[in-house]
């Protein structure tokens, strides 16, 4: 029986139980615009299997540095970031910006942010989330305040871990 369960772990998502699966971020880049009001930039950091996907929780810990010597950016700087199925195109991350990590807050310190805990919004809690023509990726969505950043093209450095629990519960 120990080979067969091993074997069923391994198989295709629709065919498991409860799925729990981290998403590693190392180094990857984010570019932010802000020349012209609050900065927001969006880095895709994974995929969702296809079908109706039943997320049961998740957790993320971000740590957000400036790639330095970025004058438009201040040192001590604030923003908040979010995990979600939509990328995020303008100055507010709502709905299904932030539908699998809730809005969390942030604050920089020599434009280094400590690695931050966030968790999945309580209304998405148990949610399904249409993924039956597999379109869906999971896009991480960051905002600088204002006051913050003065300029388009800013790099931030993104480092962290998402992890998720979720069940596919069938596709078309």
């Amino acid at each position: 029986m120990k080979g067969l369960q091993r074997s069923m772990s391994r198989g295709p998502a629709a065919r498991q139980e409860i799925i729990k699966q981290t998403i590693t971020v190392r180094n990857q880049t984010i570019v932010v615009d802000g020349a012209a009001g609050i900065g927001f930039g969006t880095l895709v950091i994974g995929d969702l299997p296809d079908g109706n996907i039943l997320l049961l929780g998740a957790v993320a810990y971000m740590a957000f540095a400036g790639a330095g010597g970025q004058a438009t950016l201040a040192e001590a700087w604030n923003g908040d970031y979010g995990i979600g199925t939509a990328a995020n195109g303008d100055t507010t991350i709502t709905g299904a910006e932030i539908d699998i990590i809730g809005s969390t807050p942030l604050l920089a310190v020599a434009e280094v942010t400590p690695r931050t805990r966030g968790v999945s919004v309580t209304a998405t809690n148990a949610a399904i989330i249409d993924n039956t023509d597999g379109s869906l990726e999971l896009n991480l969505n960051l905002l600088i305040d204002d006051a913050d950043i003065s300029a388009d093209d800013l790099v931030f450095i993104v480092n962290g871990e998402v992890h998720l629990a979720f069940a596919v519960l069938g596709d078309d």
